[in-house]
């Protein structure tokens, strides 16, 4: 992208400017990562302004062969990024591990 100020989560791949993360953190992961009003620490480690592919994902995704690929069928509506460059800090994923959620990077290096 162009625009220097999107940046994708790496948890969930949607794309958002960076300054709404900070404000209104992201749709799919707050209650994970808490991004709101965090713009030093998780906004800036968990989220990359390296992503690669658009796909627009609307609010009738159930049937939508992509969404399921990209595992983003059950997220909001948004636009998210095939690839998301980078990966979560270790401390990170540990905590999501204490959650029992297993993170699959999305840039292109989890198999499945």
């Amino acid at each position: 992208m162009s625009n220097r100020s999107e940046r994708a989560c790496m948890l969930c791949g949607i794309i958002q400017p960076f300054k709404k993360f900070v404000t209104t953190g992201c749709p799919n992961c707050e209650s994970l990562l808490h991004y709101q009003d965090n713009e030093e620490g998780q906004v800036q480690d968990c989220t990359s302004p390296s992503f690669e592919g658009l796909v627009a994902l609307g609010a009738d995704n159930k049937g939508s062969w992509v969404a399921r690929w990209l595992r983003i069928d059950s997220f909001a509506p948004g636009l998210y990024a095939v690839k998301v460059n980078g990966k979560l800090p270790p401390h990170i994923i540990s905590a999501l591990e204490d959650e029992n959620i297993i993170y699959r990077p999305r840039d292109g290096s989890a198999e499945d």
